[in-house]
């Protein structure tokens, strides 16, 4: 056994999924030691999420990790779904809202895992493969973690983003209660011939169960399939070639499509849908992120975007405490802002699943008559759309909102402010997003208070504190690093204030 050597970080990341790697740049970005571990050998070359929603989509942009993934990826146009042998809706992604041009993507989770890296890198940080956690203690100045070749490291901070299963939480103890959802689920990623069209994902609902099909890769014949089956004697231990020739089965059963062709298999498993969701997402000085804090259905394809969202709402709270300019009690900001967003997509998910997977006459009566046509609706479509991209996210009712709804008009605090147009202070073009990049934005009108806004915020918050032009309105706006609006108004006592009460800065 390797003799215990100690080491030490400021924050030790468990898990280099989307959610540990995104959480890991954006605290690199803003100058914490951060060192990221994973027990796999090496990283997943396949893929469990495949779609990767506007919001998500946003979040790798402010990383400055979202690289050549949109020229890599399909968008997403839509789905067809059909009933009785016979079209009966098709659902279509509509057009962003509020000037917002951003748009989901179907791309393979390693591809993104591989952009996250890839920006990880450029920080200066490196994943450690095949370093599995074993135990955690904490007290009062930080995390003890032992490792499972007996070495050791000291760390500030132990931030939990290592899945369902994960040992971060029990090491923590956090409870993690929940409920299946569905029995089981086939999922595989498959080469066919098929010919269907591949701008748009498709949907079968069939008395036998339900089968979704989503194209993947540009330019490939490669197809996400899911399935719900039975239980059986087999249980989970099915093998890749069981279920392919399944889905060879199941796919012109319930497509009616008796020319596709599957050809060979990329990945295949096994799953039950759970509903589970963190007691809390914060023990002292440890914290959960991603599936280790929730998991639900993947019918929606919300995992991934509200792993990375939990990601970046943490890394700008936990730079703060790091850097010593927030009280660690703005930490817990944290689970009261994004749990209740996780509340909400296990409630969607959960209630989505139970209707397109209607057992009985009667239940499949009403998902096929009543249900899955209201999708054809462009009022019922814009909604859609909207729950699903989490554009439309806001922490107004937060501990970090404006329960006063002051100024009257405009945004309000928590909500997501606008990509653009703005203007740096030398005139040239700018983009929030890219801004943000680097920490803060502070959105102010030209002229002598904005300059001392802008140092009241650098005074706080650090040097990260960019300074933008451009809205035409007369009130002040500083805008969070996870572009949601953090304060608004017009004088530099008023930001100080607001740094310090609300944010807990130079306490």
């Amino acid at each position: 056994m390797n003799v215990s050597v100690y080491e030490s970080a400021d924050v030790l990341v468990v898990g280099a999924g989307p959610t540990g790697l995104a959480l890991a740049c954006g605290l690199a970005s803003q100058g914490v030691a951060v060192r990221v571990v994973d027990g796999k050998p090496e990283p997943a070359s396949t893929s469990r999420a495949n779609i990767l929603h506007a919001r998500g989509v946003e979040v790798l942009d402010r990383l400055g990790a979202l690289g050549d993934l949109p020229g890599r990826a399909l968008a997403p146009l839509g789905m067809a779904m059909h009933a009785g042998g016979r079209r009966v809706a098709t659902m279509r992604f509509a057009p962003a809202e509020g000037g917002r041009s951003t748009q989901a993507l179907f791309v393979s989770q390693a591809l993104v895992e591989e952009s996250l890296r890839r920006r990880l890198g450029e920080l200066g940080v490196k994943v450690g493969w095949g370093t599995r956690l074993q135990a955690a203690g904490q007290d009062r100045d930080g995390v003890t973690v032992r490792f499972a070749d007996g070495t050791r490291l000291r760390a500030g901070w132990l931030a939990g983003c290592d899945g369902a299963r994960s040992t971060v939480r029990d090491a923590a103890g956090i409870a993690f209660p929940g409920v299946p959802v569905v029995e089981r689920f086939l999922l595989a990623d498959v080469h066919a011939r098929w010919d269907r069209d591949r701008s748009a994902s498709a949907g079968w609902f069939h008395r036998d169960g339900i089968l979704l099909a989503i194209p993947m890769r540009p330019g490939e014949r490669l197809w996400r399939l899911m399935a719900d089956v039975p239980a059986d004697r087999s249980g989970d231990r099915l093998g890749e070639e069981e279920i392919v020739e399944r889905f060879r089965r199941i796919v012109p059963e319930r497509s009616g499509d008796t020319g596709v062709e599957i050809v060979d298999a990329v990945w295949t498993s096994v799953f039950r849908i759970q509903r589970r969701l963190a007691a809390g997402y914060r023990a002292g000085r440890i914290l959960l992120a991603g599936d280790a804090a929730h998991v639900h259905s993947p019918i929606g394809g919300q995992g991934m975007n509200t792993g990375v969202g939990d990601a970046e709402n943490l890394a700008w709270k936990l730079a703060l405490v790091v850097a010593g300019r927030a009280a660690p009690e703005l930490l817990d900001t944290y689970t009261a802002e994004r749990r209740p967003l996780a509340t909400e997509v296990l409630r969607n998910t959960t209630a989505n699943t139970r209707v397109l997977t209607a057992e009985g006459g009667l239940g499949r009566l009403v998902r096929d008559r009543a249900f899955i046509p209201l999708l054809n609706l462009p009022a019922v479509q814009r909604q859609a759309t909207r729950t699903a991209s989490q554009l439309g996210v806001t922490y107004r009712k937060g501990p970090l909102g404006d329960g006063r709804r002051l100024p009257r008009r405009g945004p309000r605090a928590g909500d997501p402010v606008p990509d653009g147009p703005y203007r740096l202070a030398d005139g040239a073009p700018a983009r929030l997003h890219a801004t943000l990049g680097a920490g803060w934005a502070l959105i102010a009108p030209p002229g002598g208070p904005a300059d001392r806004l802008a140092a009241t915020a650098r005074d706080l918050l650090g040097d990260r504190v960019v300074l933008l032009h451009g809205t035409g309105s007369p009130y002040a706006t500083l805008v969070r690093p996870d572009g949601h609006l953090g304060w608004r108004g017009r004088d530099a006592a008023g930001l100080r204030q607001w740094l310090t009460d609300a944010l807990r800065c130079g306490r």
